[in-house]
């Protein structure tokens, strides 16, 4: 009775989502209702269920805070930068299709996190008439390197709760995060013709040589490089490639007049990312500080420069901050889910209750349990704070070798945290043609697929 009070939360909203019976929010409201009732059966009788759930939602809502900011920041980046505000759609072709979701996704995921390289990849989508389940699902691609997202501070939290070196573990991790990237090639040609776009051979051999190339660079790179600026390396140098191919610039100056907006930004985030011991706003010692160099702020100030310099800059700021609220809220709702679950005990009840009394099979609920932790929390710092632990315990008693269990997690967990309840979610709202999450979803199953088929096979290779 009681796991099945602890599992009705996500049953139920797994169930609303995928009958369509509710929106988003909706589904969610319910979700937090049942949550109730299983935090009340799973707290130890010293913690009051009241004082729990106050003291849950006000951490959650710093932890949301963080991400909204940074999804409206993009927005208004992404105004201030389009070139009109009302113009015909860009013609859509595979390349460029491909150029602004997985390369440019990872790229802008890797240097600002909260799931931005996702909402840029999705206005780019919009810019070019591609909507619907197809084109979020096309923005998920851009999330396919998670654990270096935002210089990779979910991954040195994990390393931190498994109590093994990051740079190692993470270099680890990569391996099957690179078999997933070039297995995803095939899954990006069939995303890309169910978005209405021809691909030619020559234009899939292409791809699948520059899906190539990002994967023997995140692998290669980790030897040579610090593993926070990794993923900035890696997918920074194939986005260049994949930009110039869709769009050939006439000359060195036209490519500098489309790009320095971005290069600003880019320099501005990794230049903040230099000031030591900035002040912080830091109300809760366990959750990461909200520091006034933090990406969000970044954001704000360099998207306000470029709005300022606008004669229409008000009229863009204004209807960027109104598409940002229906994400901003389905964020905040999912993250106070995912903050009351994890910090009840009730994931952590419902993972033990999968792997108990499994034995050595146990090893192969590493995988997917690190996804799903990734899926309900949303973020990969979520995915390890939630279950790292309990996944490096598990490798312990199991013998495998000391890296390979919070390695295979943080892989899986950041897999999840891409295609997230909370991230899809968002990406929906934001699109705002009616796409539901459970469309997106059945899109993503070959991309699921993958996660486990990469991360059970790096379990039997590696252990």
């Amino acid at each position: 009775m009681t796991l099945l009070l602890q599992a009705a939360p996500l049953l139920a909203l797994l169930l609303l989502l995928a009958t369509g019976r509710m929106g988003p929010l909706a589904a969610c409201g319910v979700a937090l209702a049942l949550a109730v009732p299983a935090i009340a059966v799973t707290l130890p009788e010293s913690a009051g269920l009241p004082s729990f759930l106050t003291d849950a939602t006000l951490r959650a809502a710093f932890l949301a805070l963080q991400p909204m900011a940074v999804v409206a920041g993009g927005l208004l980046f992404h105004a201030a930068v389009q070139q009109t505000a009302d113009g015909a759609p860009r013609e859509a072709n595979a390349a460029r299709i491909f150029a602004v979701t997985l390369p440019m996704g990872c790229f802008l995921e890797s240097v600002t996190g909260f799931a931005v390289g996702a909402v840029f990849a999705l206005a780019a989508l919009r810019s070019m008439g591609i909507g619907g389940a197809v084109a979020v699902a096309l923005s998920l691609q851009g999330l396919v390197m998670v654990p270096w997202g935002g210089l990779g501070p979910g991954t040195s939290l994990g390393a931190v709760l498994a109590g093994v070196p990051a740079q190692q573990a993470v270099a680890l991790t990569a391996w099957p995060n690179a078999a997933w990237i070039i297995l995803l090639t095939p899954v990006m040609w069939w995303l890309q013709a169910r978005a209405g776009l021809l691909v030619t051979g020559r234009e899939k051999a292409m791809q699948a040589l520059m899906l190539t190339v990002l994967a023997v660079l995140l692998v290669a790179l980790h030897p040579i490089l610090p593993f926070e600026v990794i993923g900035v390396v890696a997918s920074g140098l194939v986005t260049i490639w994949a930009l110039w191919r869709a769009d050939p610039p006439r000359d060195l100056k036209a490519a500098l007049g489309m790009s320095w907006p971005y290069i600003l930004l880019t320099a501005a985030l990794l230049g903040a990312r230099l000031v030591p011991d900035p002040p912080a706003l830091r109300p809760f010692d366990e959750l990461p500080a909200f520091p006034m160099t933090h990406v969000a702020v970044v954001l704000w100030v360099v998207s306000g420069g470029l709005l300022l310099a606008r004669r229409d800059g008000l009229a863009r700021a204004t209807a960027a901050l109104k598409r940002a609220q229906k994400p901003a809220l389905a964020m905040l709702l999912y993250v106070t889910l995912g903050r009351w679950l994890a910090g009840s005990g009730v994931a952590l009840a419902l993972a033990t209750a999968l792997i108990d009394g499994k034995g050595d099979l146990a090893a192969y609920a590493i995988v997917p349990l690190g996804f799903v932790s990734g899926f309900i929390t949303g973020s990969n710092v979520g995915a390890n704070a939630a279950l790292m632990p309990v996944q490096a315990a598990l490798g312990q008693v199991l013998g495998l070798p000391v890296l390979l269990a919070p390695a295979l997690h943080n892989f899986a967990g950041a897999a999840g945290a891409g295609m997230s309840i909370a991230g899809t979610a968002m990406l929906c709202a934001l699109l705002a043609d009616g796409t539901r999450p459970v469309q997106v979803w059945r899109l993503m199953l070959p991309s699921i697929a993958l996660v486990m088929l990469c991360g059970t096979l790096a379990l039997i290779v590696m252990r």
